[in-house]
């Protein structure tokens, strides 16, 4: 009987019924791994047709050129030089490219889940000049063939390009052809033939709109790259291997500019090889990147909550709860004389792992905080209740109301303020067992209860 135990002995109970927990509160964990799952297969399936995360390179002048290519090769047991003409191209970057990106963003949902997709609208013109010491990339003049040059434009998922797009070439409409975009962008997107036997300066203006979702990036080349992106949303993320000279936020939206110079990019206006495509790492931050070897800039429309997530951090939490109720139940155990049975706390403890579990079931409904409110005002409210006949007074009932108030406020302040939750937690910490080596400092933990000292 747990009359006829040590403070120790109840003490050591306390500790054993708390591992126990660890086994449904670990099992809630796992569901909600799963039920983020499930979440992205929603979202990839609504956005499935429309368009992933776009990548934007271009324009870029791509110039057939003819070379020699010597080749070593065995014949009849001799090494032999062979030397042949082979084609190859040369890829040229603008002199200087502006563009403005417009971004409009849609919300959709399938069933409880919900994604942000987005439409954009980009427009820019690009300046061209073939350098006049372009024999010291390796190419003679007369290498080139300059009548089969060809305008390319990269866009990453060419899914999502829409109806209203154009080339225009010193104010001459091009033809456009699918496909044969550029190598970041895994040659997606669109290009046009142009004769450029002249060789004079090219004024290039270009429109296309794109849908896509998450974010949209450019990759910058050429001498000057100027970039505005807006767009109504307002939670935009900023990422990649440049951030904005300038921006605007607030509720209606943001604003954006960059200014990229070719020292920044470290690279050439002629390449002799293209670009490789960006290396991007989606779990960095809010939908984050870090490009390896080809520099990008990126703007992604982040949704802001994401209930997931804090399910996931308030779980980690779960000991600590445990840990504080059922300390003031042994406090009223052993110091008041409540008795409370193995399996009053084993109940208590259910009702505490409860919570994270009506926690993620409201928070996919209704949003993070509301839920919270909710699961954390029905938990006090059942504890409340079951302490006031296992503690046998509604004055201890309200005590440990008081106390499950304060950790879910403490809680919620903790996930809210993610850089201070460690301090906070900390202090919190020491000044809970401060008290408790306090108020159990005069207490024999070998003595038989109901035994006289």
């Amino acid at each position: 009987m747990s009359g006829q135990r040590s403070p120790g002995g109840k003490l050591l109970l306390c500790i054993l019924l708390g591992l126990l927990l660890a086994v449904p509160l670990f099992a809630t964990y796992l569901l909600v791994w799963d039920r983020q799952s499930q979440s992205e297969t929603a979202r990839a399936a609504i956005a499935q047709g429309w368009g992933g995360p776009q990548l934007i390179a271009g324009p870029v002048v791509v110039i057939p050129y003819t070379a020699e290519e010597t080749e070593n090769v065995v014949e009849n047991g001799k090494p032999v030089s062979r030397t042949r003409m082979v084609e190859k191209e040369l890829f040229l970057s603008p002199v200087s490219n502006a563009l403005t990106t417009a971004v409009t963003p849609e919300r959709r949902r399938k069933a409880i889940y919900e994604t942000v997709l987005f439409e954009a609208g980009v427009k820019g013109q690009a300046r061209f000049a073939l350098p006049d010491d372009i024999g010291r990339y390796g190419v003679a003049r007369e290498q080139l063939r300059l009548d089969r040059a060809e305008l390319r434009m990269g866009v990453s998922d060419a899914r999502g390009l829409l109806s209203q797009n154009g080339l225009k070439l010193n104010g001459q409409p091009l033809t456009l052809q699918p496909g044969k975009g550029l190598r970041s962008t895994e040659n997606s997107g669109f290009f046009a033939f142009t004769d450029w036997s002249d060789a004079r300066p090219l004024s290039v203006d270009y429109s296309f709109a794109v849908r896509g979702n998450g974010r949209i990036s450019i990759v910058p080349r050429g001498g000057r790259t100027d970039w505005t992106v807006q767009s109504v949303w307002p939670h935009p993320s900023f990422g990649g291997d440049f951030l904005p000279v300038d921006r605007r936020i607030d509720d209606k939206g943001f604003s954006a500019r960059y200014s990229i110079s070719n020292l920044a990019l470290g690279q050439a206006l002629v390449l002799t090889e293209d670009l490789s495509p960006p290396m991007f790492l989606e779990g960095y931050g809010e939908r984050g990147m870090s490009s390896g070897g080809t520099a990008a800039a990126t703007v992604g429309l982040v949704e802001l909550v994401d209930p997931y997530s804090q399910v996931n951090r308030a779980i980690k939490y779960g000991f600590l709860f445990i840990g504080f109720t059922f300390a003031a139940f042994l406090m009223f155990d052993i110091i008041a004389g409540a008795r409370v049975a193995s399996a009053e706390y084993l109940l208590v403890g259910s009702g505490l792992v409860l919570f994270f579990v009506m926690l993620l079931a409201f928070a996919e409904v209704i949003g993070f905080t509301p839920a919270y409110l909710v699961a954390a005002g029905v938990i006090t409210g059942l504890l409340t209740a079951y302490s006031a006949a296992v503690l046998h007074s509604w004055l201890r009932a309200r005590i440990i109301a008081g106390l499950l108030a304060g950790l879910y406020a403490t809680l919620y302040v903790l996930l809210n303020l993610e850089a201070w939750s460690l301090l906070i937690g900390s202090v919190l910490l020491f000044a809970a067992l401060a008290f408790i080596m306090w108020a159990t400092r005069r207490i024999d933990w070998t003595r038989i209860a109901g035994q006289e000292e």
